[in-house]
């Protein structure tokens, strides 16, 4: 427990990995009110040494270490965001938690239920809330849908269409990326955030899972599209359908607006495709790649996002309207009328994940995307290779509500 005078005071936080999912957290994690960078760690110097200039004010110096060990040891750190391969994500948190440390682990959560059931454990054991995240149910379009639907007002929800196409199997990876077995693919990257958000939106617990999978480009070998079934206990049904092979981009259904809330422009069709149109070797590509991350490339932009970040084109059917988030509010139609229900644009992207880790730390709310939560994503997930792979449903065993229970 933190003092009474702490608890309007930033949010002290340690960064273990400085890969890319710092850089799309960065925007966050250094404009956040409610939250101070003040240690890392990385294997890569060159990454230490742009974290320690980027985030030294003064007397007031950010430190970065060459292991997490070494981060959890700084008294400093009161929470840790695990950022670091999936592979790696059970045994960094067992390692805060034995310190005392809150944690952020990034999605997936792990790879297997039995490494989320150890992940949970040692947080349980250490007294710390364990969250996952970011994923896409922290956006302010699909938390807003969420909260007309808790309202009553439509109804209850009875059907929900989720729908992504990107370039994402096109953009540079290391080759664990491309191994299912490691945690590469779609489904395991990309499905944890359509999941979460049809699961927030549901707002029940997951009765069945039904899916194919698609293996299209044998020069990618591993899941780069999915489509799923999910009925819901509460009696709603989900469909997902989620490609990444790079052609049609459903951004074009929300007005060119990207998945970060950036502008988009159409003419750059075929840019990652092209970006790899080069590269010979797995080591290529992963030298690739790593030109993307923090320590090597521009760190990412301060100005903030045309609009909220956003996972495709969602449409959820209620009693009495359906309801279409977007990056910039949420349209309703109703039975006489439709309107539209705008959203401030952000000031911080993705603030709510922050708002929601200060809110646990500091004030002792039991957060949402907890290990819990987590852990049901991931099992859907792999309900959806297993389903595919098996041709038949899945039932999964493990879910929770929006109530945690």
């Amino acid at each position: 427990m933190h003092a009474e005078a702490d608890m309007t005071e930033p949010l002290r936080l340690g960064v273990a990995g400085l890969g890319r999912a710092f850089m799309l957290m960065l925007p966050t994690l250094a404009r956040h009110p409610r939250l101070r960078l003040v240690a890392a760690a990385d294997p890569r110097p060159e990454a230490r040494a742009r974290f320690e200039a980027d985030f030294s004010r003064g007397n007031d110096r950010a430190v970065a270490y060459d292991s997490i060990e070494a981060l959890c040891a700084d008294p400093r750190v009161e929470a840790i965001y695990i950022a670091s391969p999936h592979q790696f994500h059970v045994a960094h948190v067992a390692i805060a938690a034995r310190a005392g440390r809150h944690i952020l682990v990034e999605k997936p959560m792990a790879l297997t239920l039995t490494d989320c059931e150890a992940m949970i454990a040692a947080a349980a054991e250490a007294g710390v809330h364990l969250m996952v995240g970011h994923s896409h149910s922290f956006d302010l379009p699909y938390l807003e849908a969420a909260r007309m639907i808790g309202s009553g007002e439509y109804g209850a929800v009875r059907m929900i269409s989720a729908l992504n196409y990107t370039d994402f199997l096109y953009r540079p990876r290391r080759p664990e990326e491309l191994d299912t077995l490691q945690g590469g693919g779609v489904v395991f990257s990309q499905g944890a955030h359509q999941v979460d958000v049809v699961r927030l939106l549901a707002g029940g617990r997951v009765a069945g899972v039904r899916a194919v999978t698609g293996r299209f480009d044998p020069a990618r070998p591993t899941e780069g599209a999915y489509q799923a079934f999910l009925t819901f206990e509460n009696g709603a049904a989900a469909t997902l359908t989620y490609s990444g092979y790079g052609r049609y981009d459903s951004d074009e259904q929300l007005g060119w607006i990207g998945e970060l809330g950036q502008r988009r422009d159409p003419e750059s069709y075929g840019a990652a495709r092209r970006g790899l149109a080069g590269v010979a070797t797995p080591e290529q590509e992963a030298a690739l790649k790593n030109a993307r991350t923090y320590g090597v490339a521009a760190s990412a932009g301060s100005a903030a996002p045309a609009a909220h970040n956003h996972f495709g084109a969602v449409v959820i059917s209620c009693e009495r309207a359906d309801l279409r988030p977007l990056a910039d509010g949420v349209m309703i139609y109703g039975d006489a009328e439709r309107r539209f229900e705008p959203l401030p644009a952000p000031a911080v992207p993705r603030a709510e994940v922050v708002d929601e880790l200060f809110a646990a730390v500091r004030e002792g709310v039991a957060p949402l995307h907890s290990g819990a939560w987590g852990m049901a994503t991931l099992e859907i997930c792999l309900a959806i290779l297993e389903s595919a792979g098996a041709g038949r449903e899945v039932v999964p065993r493990r879910q929770v509500g929006l109530s945690g229970g």
